[in-house]
């Protein structure tokens, strides 16, 4: 018989306030992102924030598009922002949230497939695993410490 594997591996954080100060900012700032989303179709605005290893943050949002598949996702829209931008910096962690237009809380919500293997490509690239929080819904949180945990079989450069 073959040895099973715990794949995922979490911490729960019932509050914000059980979060550390820099990871209650990060919270924060993927909260503002949701603000300005561009999600006129769906209606459900994703901010996301990374948390770079100098202590910078960096948002993003989702951007929809008629044309569906011509939209990016929040987490994509920060990851490639901040590449572009700052690709010699490491990320340290990523924040990602969500709402519904018109109403007051924040709900859980996972990144998509997609996202997961950019994020996954990231970790790749930066040589060094970072951390992955994510909204619970009722003010709670969940953080991954590793983005493998997420996507475990990855697809990767090397297959090519």
């Amino acid at each position: 018989m073959q040895k099973e594997k715990q794949i995922i591996e979490y911490q729960v954080f019932n509050s914000i306030e059980e979060l550390p100060t820099e990871e209650q900012k990060l919270v924060a700032a993927a909260q503002k992102a949701t603000e300005s989303a561009y999600a006129p179709y769906s209606k459900f605005h994703v901010g996301a924030a990374l948390l770079m290893e100098d202590g910078q943050i960096f948002s993003g949002n989702n951007q929809e598009n008629s044309a569906y598949p011509s939209g990016l996702c929040a987490e994509r829209t920060v990851l490639f922002s901040t590449s572009a931008n700052h690709p010699d910096l490491k990320i340290k962690t990523i924040m990602i949230t969500a709402i519904k237009a018109g109403e007051s809380a924040f709900q859980a919500v996972t990144p998509c497939g997609a996202c997961r293997q950019v994020m996954s490509e990231y970790q790749d690239k930066q040589q060094q695993p970072y951390a992955v929080i994510l909204e619970n819904g009722n003010g709670t949180f969940i953080k991954i410490n590793n983005v493998r945990d997420l996507l475990p079989f990855t697809f990767s450069g090397d297959q090519l």
